[in-house]
């Protein structure tokens, strides 16, 4: 299949078949809570996949990833509630605004060594969120921007919608990683010395993903802003990177696939412990330190991975 070049089959079907059992999941449990766990948990995925293509493969780590989701949420608001534009217009425009933060950022920023480039982009998400209460007139405040458009009504078909895009957008940025971009990306990981001798342009390669990345973050903001029907200045928040950063890590970092499973698992696994009550924080605490450090390499990639391996040595 040339649309899967550099993908194994294996991989292929099996993300296929994932797709179609997330799909029919919510009419064998029906229910509004599900389809909203779901919708939510895919969003989810997609914040996640798009760091971990920048971060995950160049090891540059973004601690402000919510800044493009925020940008991605607040354009959809502003563009659906303060000019009257169409909801599905702002998908394209969310994606091409955090694109553009993306650029700005990532030029001065990206040729940072060390933590600071993490540091940079921690404190350009601190600094929107809190422009955002100090320009309260325009952006509503800490109630934000409310009364979005929904893009679909029903909440069945919006999932199937949103889910329909995290597979479009895991399979392109796999491709991705995959194409001799990938391994740049990677080798930029490895040694960044060595590929500056070989006269390789990292910087424009880091800013390049860095554009990639934030513009499929502010496109998730988007459907998430018009899924919840409004936005705030919480999803600037460091709480939302530092869970993001966390699925990574969980589902596998580097990986592209693997984070998404880990953000179905861990926004499936905090619906699952509401019946601890007040211990629901502790649990939850105490099972991501268990995997963080017994699992260093995450849960879902090397699984996968060791299926897949299985069932190519049973090949004749």
């Amino acid at each position: 299949m040339k649309a899967f070049r550099g993908l194994d089959n294996f991989s292929v079907t099996g993300g296929l078949v994932a797709l179609v059992l997330l799909g029919f999941l919510p009419t064998l449990f029906p229910g509004k809570y599900l389809i909203g766990v779901l919708t939510v948990a895919a969003i989810y995925g997609i914040w996640s996949v798009s760091w971990d293509f920048m971060s995950g493969l160049t090891g540059r780590e973004n601690f402000g990833h919510s800044l493009f989701i925020g940008v991605g949420a607040y354009t959809a608001g502003f563009l659906n509630v303060q000019f009257g534009w169409g909801p599905w217009w702002s998908l394209p425009a969310s994606m091409v605004v955090a694109a553009f933060f993306g650029l700005i950022l990532g030029f001065p920023t990206l040729r940072l060594r060390g933590p600071y480039f993490a540091l940079a982009m921690l404190s350009a998400a601190v600094i929107m969120q809190r422009l955002m209460l100090i320009f309260w007139e325009f952006t509503g405040g800490e109630e934000g921007i409310q009364d979005i458009t929904p893009l679909i009504k029903d909440p069945l078909h919006y999932y199937w919608f949103v889910l329909a895009l995290l597979g479009a957008i895991t399979w392109f940025l796999a491709w991705m990683a995959r194409s001799r971009w990938g391994l740049i990306l990677r080798a930029i990981r490895g040694d960044e010395a060595t590929c500056l001798a070989a006269g390789l342009p990292i910087t424009t390669y880091k800013i390049a993903s860095l554009i990639i990345s934030a513009a499929f973050a502010g496109l998730g903001g988007a459907l998430y802003a018009h899924y919840q029907l409004q936005v705030s200045p919480q999803l600037f928040a460091v709480v939302t990177s530092i869970t993001i950063i966390t699925m990574v890590y969980v589902g596998g970092m580097g990986t592209i696939f693997g984070p998404v499973g880990g953000a179905l698992l861990l926004t499936l696994m905090t619906e699952g412990l509401r019946n601890f009550g007040e211990w629901r924080l502790m649990v939850y605490s105490l099972l991501l330190i268990f995997i963080l450090f017994f699992l260093p390499n995450g849960i879902v990639a090397p699984t996968w991975n060791k299926i897949r391996n299985l069932f190519s040595q049973e090949r004749p």
